[in-house]
């Protein structure tokens, strides 16, 4: 009985030992990438933003949605020099992300679609271009379905918005998603582990391309970390699979001007499945293909996505002639090719969409 006492002690120490240096971890963090940014409290939801505004602009509005584990730096940094003075720009971190709290119901993209339109009021814009990256193409997609008569345009780049062979996520979104051993796992070992691997996970995430000079932080990757993010983040990703099943049938509903950029080299969702999937369902999408582009065009070419905005916008350019630009520039990249899995969507998927 001494050593059930002892070993349950032992067990108890360690966890109190991994949530005490979570959350020093997570206070280092936070120092280390403090708001950017304003505060507004929208459909009972207090969400960190930077609005730009543009007196002279020559564009629409644009909103931006960023993707899974990421925040409003990841792009404000590369896009907004692109664009600046030329359109009123809203980024924000998504509902539990970043800076922002989770609020009392935004766990799925049509929920957070609710958030955005109300921070859009908040800050004076009524109709906007959408930009989503990742999963942030998702809430893009759900917005447009959402508020119709709000949408101006949709970018979307490197998109995750259709149903995919067996709903599989990485195992520790599945698990922190879950109720009680999620909330452990977040507050003790995500944290500890996470740090040990975003360094090679990014590879992978920027992968044929070379990782941005001191891209973590520039773009604040480490705030997912926190075991409120971490967690956040998980949920998001695990419902996703749900959430795109249902709205995928009504893509075809959208009738803002669509552009769709992708890389044929995308290490972190099946292009060839979301992309190409958008392009098929959206009335008059024009689908940009980029060779030996990973899952960052946003950093890798954001030349590509501000000119893709302007298309959508009504402004003119060869979309096309661009992106061979691009390809021409980024043709030797080998990062991450032998580490770094390209995998595609099993046949049937695509079959069956």
């Amino acid at each position: 009985m001494n050593l059930l006492y002892a070993a349950v002690a032992f067990l108890l120490a360690v966890v109190l030992a991994l949530v005490g240096l979570t959350r020093l971890n997570a206070w280092m963090i936070e120092r280390r990438n403090p708001p950017v940014g304003a505060f507004a409290t929208v459909n009972g939801t207090r969400i960190h933003f930077v609005h730009v505004p543009a007196p002279g602009a020559d564009l629409p509005p644009i909103v931006f949605i960023h993707g899974a584990s990421a925040n409003l730096l990841d792009q404000m940094v590369p896009i907004r020099p692109q664009l600046e003075g030329r359109a009123e720009m809203l980024f924000f971190d998504r509902p539990g992300h970043g800076w922002s709290d989770r609020g009392p119901d935004n766990e799925t993209p049509f929920a957070q679609a609710r958030t955005i339109a109300a921070l859009m009021d908040h800050a004076g814009i009524a109709r906007a271009i959408v930009v989503g990256h990742s999963f942030g193409g998702g809430t893009a997609a759900a917005f447009a379905l959402a508020y119709p008569e709000r949408t101006a345009g949709l970018v979307f780049v490197a998109a995750a918005t259709h149903p995919w062979a067996g709903a599989a996520t990485s195992w520790y979104y599945k698990l922190t998603a879950r109720p009680w051993v999620g909330r452990l796992f977040a507050q003790t070992i995500a944290g500890p582990a996470g740090t040990l691997r975003m360094a090679g996970a990014t590879d992978c995430v920027f992968a044929p391309n070379p990782v941005p000079e001191d891209y973590l932080h520039r773009a604040g990757i480490e705030l997912v970390l926190r075991p409120s993010a971490f967690r956040a983040n998980a949920i998001d990703v695990q419902g996703l699979h749900a959430h795109v099943t249902g709205a995928q049938p009504r893509y075809r509903e959208i009738t803002a001007p669509t552009v769709i950029i992708s890389g044929d080299y995308d290490t972190v969702v099946y292009e060839e499945l979301h992309s190409v999937g958008l392009a098929r369902d959206i009335p008059g999408a024009e689908l940009v293909w980029v060779k030996n582009l990973g899952h960052k065009p946003d950093w890798i070419a954001p030349d590509l996505v501000a000119a893709a905005i302007a298309r959508v916008g009504g402004q003119g350019g060869d979309l096309q002639g661009l992106a061979r630009t691009v390809e021409t520039r980024i043709a030797g990249d080998r990062q991450g090719v032998d580490t770094c899995a390209n995998e595609k969507a099993p046949p049937e998927t695509l079959l069956a969409q």
